[in-house]
C-alpha cells in the first residue's frame, strides 16, 4: 500500500511539473539569469564571461566580464550572433567600440527571436555556442526584458 501511494505521488508530481511548464507558454522560462554590469544577460560558458545586451536601437552590445564582475576590454575575441526568423536569419558581426563589441546591424523586428551566439576567444579558437529565445517582452517582476530577467518570477 505504501508503494502504491508513493508511486501515485511521484506520477502526479511529474504530471504537474510537465503541465506547469506547458501552461507557461513557449519561451517563458522562470530560470534565474545572472545579470551583467549593464543589465543584460550574462553568458557564463565562456571565459571571460560575456554580457549580451540589446540596445534601444536594437543593436547588440557584448561586454566581457571577469570573475570579479569588472568589465574587460575585448582583445582577439570573435563574436557572431544569428537571430530572427529561421527561414531568413540575420547574422550580426561585431566591431570594437570602447570596452565592448557592438553589432554592425540591428536585430529584426519582433519580441521572440531564436538566437545563437558564437564566441571565439581568438580567430582560430573553437567557438563556444549559446542558444536561447531572445524574448524582448518586459518581465512583470523586474521590468527588464525577459531575456535578461533576474527575478525568476
Amino acid at each position: 500500500m505504501k508503494n502504491t501511494t508513493k508511486n501515485l505521488f511521484i506520477a502526479a508530481s511529474a504530471i504537474l511539473a510537465i503541465a506547469g511548464g506547458a501552461l507557461a507558454g513557449p519561451g517563458h522560462d522562470h530560470t534565474k539569469v545572472e545579470a551583467g554590469p549593464n543589465g543584460g544577460r550574462l553568458i557564463t560558458s565562456v571565459d571571460p564571461h560575456a554580457e549580451f545586451l540589446v540596445l534601444p536601437d536594437r543593436k547588440v552590445k557584448i561586454t566581457f566580464v571577469g570573475g570579479d564582475g569588472r568589465v574587460i576590454a575585448p582583445t582577439d575575441q570573435v563574436v557572431t550572433v544569428t537571430t530572427g526568423d529561421r527561414s531568413a536569419p540575420v547574422k550580426l558581426a561585431f566591431v570594437k567600440e570602447g570596452d565592448a563589441l557592438i553589432s554592425d546591424a540591428t536585430i529584426p523586428e519582433g519580441n521572440m527571436l531564436p538566437t545563437i551566439i558564437q564566441i571565439k576567444s581568438s580567430p582560430t579558437a573553437k567557438a563556444e555556442i549559446t542558444k536561447f529565445n531572445l524574448n524582448l517582452s518586459n518581465c512583470p517582476g523586474c521590468q527588464k526584458a525577459e531575456y535578461a530577467c533576474t527575478c525568476a518570477h
